[in-house]
């Protein structure tokens, strides 16, 4: 039997001490990390081989947290969460409080609101975002479930949850930017 509440003990004292760790998300599996510590993101961008200038998404489970990275959030992205019926990134202009090395050149981040209970709960008590982008190197396709992540990747992190293992999601959120002025862009269905 799965123990969630000790995944995330196991979960939070790796990412507390700096690590990185492979995790089941509300879509696929996930690579993550305090999304505050900038050693700890770097890590990530050398374990999937990817370009720095390339951001990743952060997970939040609050609208606290939401308002603590974005001091402004316009509305129709709260009627967006509200409506969505699939997962949804959301993009977002004026990013802060969160490692230089995660917010895109032009000042905007991912991000997505979960209720994933073993997400949800691990970011409460980290009290602070968590990273997450795709279990593979950059370049290769998205796994669509846990025996599809290549050993690299396994063995590239500091801890693997030991939840959701047998199960196939493998849809990726939905993608939307919302510029400040209020441009919106679909940029993943």
């Amino acid at each position: 039997m799965e123990n969630i509440n000790q995944e995330i003990i196991n979960a939070y004292e790796v990412i507390k001490e700096g690590g990185i760790i492979l995790y089941p998300t509300d879509t696929v599996w996930g690579i993550g990390c305090d999304a505050t510590n900038a050693d700890a993101v770097a890590k990530i961008y050398k374990l999937k081989q990817r370009a720095e200038t390339q951001s990743m998404i952060v997970l939040m489970n609050s609208e606290k947290m939401m308002y603590n990275v974005f001091k402004d959030i316009p509305e129709v992205a709260w009627q967006i969460i509200d409506l969505s019926e699939k997962p949804t990134t959301l993009i977002l202009d004026d990013a802060r409080n969160v490692a230089q090395n995660i917010i895109a050149a032009d000042k905007s981040l991912g991000v997505r609101l979960v209720k994933e209970p073993f997400c949800y709960k691990l970011m409460e008590r980290m009290k602070k975002p968590l990273v997450s982008t795709s279990a593979n190197i950059s370049g290769q396709p998205t796994p669509q479930s846990f025996k599809d992540i290549s050993p690299e990747i396994i063995n590239g992190v500091d801890y693997v949850v030991k939840l959701n293992q047998d199960k196939v999601n493998g849809k990726s959120s939905t993608i939307i930017k919302l510029t400040n002025d209020s441009q919106v862009k679909v940029i993943r269905k």
